[in-house]
C-alpha cells in the first residue's frame, strides 16, 4: 500500500529505552546529568553532556559502542521491515538526534528503510566531540507551540509532512509514547490512525480527552502488540482500498515469508 505513510518516533518505541538516558547512563554520568537537568533544557543539556564526555577521555568509538548495545523488543525489526514490504512510506520523527539514530539504525541494519528522518542535528566536530543541536533554533525564534519543548515542535514536521502528500488516497500512520507525540496526534486527521504507546505519557494525555484527537486510536503495549497493531492497520487501509498489496505502478508487491505469515493474524481489526 505505498498510499500509508507511517511516521515513527524513535526512543521508547523504536527501541526500548531513551537513547539519551541510555548513552549517559551507560559511561557513567548520570549524577551529573541529573545535576545539570535542572538548569536548561534537555536539547542543550544533551550537548553539554557530549562536551563532558569528551572532556573526560570518552571517545566517538566508545559512545557508538554503546549505542549498539541499546535495548528493542524482537519483533521491531520485523515490523519495520514488514510495513515496507508492504509499500509504506516510513518516516522517523524524533526527538533524539540523528548521530544516536542513524548509528542505531545502521548498526540493525535498517536505515534504507526509512525515507526521511526528522530530528535534532547531530554530528561530530574538529576536535573530536558530539554536537548536538536543536531542530527548531529556539535563540532565534521560537516555534510557537506551547505544547512542546522549544527544541522541536513535532506537530509542525507532522504538518509539513502532510503538506508534501496531500493526494487524498494518502493515509498517515502515527506511532510514540512521549508526550511530545501528543502535539503531533492533534494534527492527524479522521482517515488517519494514532498508535500511542499504552500507559505511557501520550497515552495519559489522549485518555484525558480522547475526543480532541480526530485520528482512530490504536494503543500497543510491546513490540509484539506494535507490530500486530500495525499490520492490521495496513491491512485494513489496503482492504478499503480493494486493491491488497498493490503498488501504485501496479506491480505486484514482493512479499517475504515472514510477511505472509504475519498477515492472518492482523484479521480482523480489533475495536
Amino acid at each position: 500500500m505505498s498510499g500509508i505513510v507511517v511516521v515513527f518516533d524513535f526512543d521508547k518505541t523504536i527501541v526500548d529505552v531513551d537513547s539519551d538516558n541510555w548513552v549517559v547512563d551507560e559511561l557513567g554520568f548520570t549524577d551529573l546529568f541529573n545535576q545539570l537537568l535542572p538548569t536548561m533544557p534537555w536539547n542543550t543539556l544533551m550537548d553539554t553532556m557530549m562536551k563532558e564526555l569528551h572532556s573526560h577521555g570518552k571517545s566517538i568509538k566508545d559512545i557508538e559502542e554503546v549505542l549498539h548495545k541499546i535495548p528493542l523488543h524482537p519483533r521491531v525489526i520485523p515490523a519495520i521491515k514488514a510495513a515496507h514490504a508492504l509499500g509504506c512510506d516510513l518516516r522517523i520523527v524524533s526527538d533524539a538526534n540523528t548521530y544516536f539514530i542513524e548509528t542505531i539504525l545502521k548498526h540493525l541494519g535498517i536505515k534504507e528503510y526509512f525515507s526521511e528522518m526528522n530530528t535534532n542535528p547531530g554530528y561530530v566536530n574538529e576536535e573530536g566531540r558530539l554536537r548536538i543541536l536543536p531542530y527548531h533554533d529556539f535563540n532565534k525564534a521560537s516555534h510557537g507551540c506551547t505544547l512542546c519543548p522549544p527544541n522541536m515542535c513535532k506537530g509542525l514536521v507532522i504538518k509539513r509532512i502532510q503538506d508534501s502528500i496531500s493526494e487524498e488516497d494518502k493515509r498517515l500512520i502515527y506511532l510514540g509514547d512521549g508526550s511530545g507525540d501528543y502535539c503531533p496526534s492533534l494534527r492527524l486527521i479522521e482517515k488517519d490512525f494514532m498508535m500511542p504507546r499504552k500507559n505511557f505519557p501520550v497515552w495519559d494525555l489522549i485518555c484525558k480527552d480522547p475526543s480532541v484527537v480526530k485520528a482512530e486510536n490504536h494503543g500497543w503495549s510491546d513490540g509484539e502488540e506494535l507490530e500486530q497493531v500495525l499490520l492490521q492497520l495496513i491491512s485494513k487501509v489496503s482492504m478499503e482500498h480493494n486493491s491488497p498489496f498493490i503498488t501504485s505502478d501496479c506491480k505486484l508487491q514482493t512479499l517475504s515469508l515472514s510477511v505472509l505469515e504475519a498477515l492472518p493474524k492482523a484479521l480482523p481489526l480489533r475495536p
